[in-house]
């Protein structure tokens, strides 16, 4: 029989790994692009700065979380998860239904191929401060999000250290396969994971936000895998409902977004 923990332990590990894989593939596509412009040294040291700067936000964030009280422990995590989690899903939900555009990781490689060479400044000799930048900031937006949701949901469940192997082992995967091919991953699909990961952050931040609050909720910890069906079974609605209503309009993705995807210029 399975144990409540053991659910919540799995549920975190599969969701940290799909969390930062979509994220590690996003900044990987950057560091590339950047560094195929002004070299590896430049792309490297600002992938590493940023790496270290999430390591210091791991340590500041796990260090705060641990002085909060349990009961409103599970409110601020139950909240910062329904933050995120919404913003997640809500723009994989737009991406199924056909309204906003899908991640190109070829495109956003070639585009900013085009922005990096219009500002280049150094070789692959010489470091590159715009590279640099470019590559830490990569690392840095496209890492928050995990590293807050790893802390957090961590520590809430007390299974930190599973929920930072999961990242890690994510992390590490697309780091080799980006050595190994140097060229955006583009075959990751990236709105399935970001979907699912959707629905699960916000089907735990739903259960923690009720437990924070007093909510007895039926089950126990077993209440998580209905709450994660009913959020997946609203999200399907939602798709169909905005697929119809494209349908109905004759509304579809603009074609100023799928340029812009594409790292083409818009047309007039």
């Amino acid at each position: 029989m399975l144990e409540p923990g053991l659910i919540q332990n799995a549920a975190l590990v599969g969701t940290a790994f799909a969390a930062s894989l979509v994220e590690c593939v996003e900044a990987l596509t950057i560091v590339l692009a950047v560094s195929s412009v002004s070299g590896w040294r430049s792309g490297l040291l600002g992938a590493a700065s940023g790496a270290v700067s999430l390591a210091t936000l791991v340590a500041l964030a796990g260090g705060a979380l641990v002085r909060v009280p349990l009961d409103d422990l599970h409110i601020v995590v139950g909240v910062v998860l329904l933050l995120f989690g919404l913003s997640w899903l809500r723009k994989a939900v737009l991406r199924s239904a056909g309204i906003k555009a899908t991640h190109d990781e070829a495109a956003i490689y070639t585009r900013q191929v085009h922005e990096m060479r219009s500002k280049h400044a150094g070789t692959a000799d010489r470091l590159d401060p715009i590279a640099i930048i470019a590559a830490f900031k990569a690392v840095v937006i496209e890492g928050i999000e995990v590293v807050l949701i790893v802390v957090a949901v961590g520590h809430v469940a007390g299974a930190l250290v599973p929920a930072a192997v999961g990242a890690s082992a994510a992390a590490l995967v697309v780091v080799a396969l980006g050595i190994a091919i140097h060229s955006p991953l583009t075959r990751v699909p990236e709105n399935a994971l970001k979907f699912g990961v959707g629905v699960v952050i916000v089907s735990f931040g739903i259960f923690w936000l009720g437990e924070g609050l007093g909510v007895a909720w039926p089950g126990g910890d077993f209440a998580v895998l209905a709450i994660i069906a009913g959020v997946l079974a609203l999200s399907q609605l939602c798709v169909a409902r905005y697929r119809l209503q494209s349908r109905e309009t004759g509304h579809d993705v603009p074609s100023n977004l799928i340029s812009l995807q594409r790292g083409r210029p818009k047309r007039p």
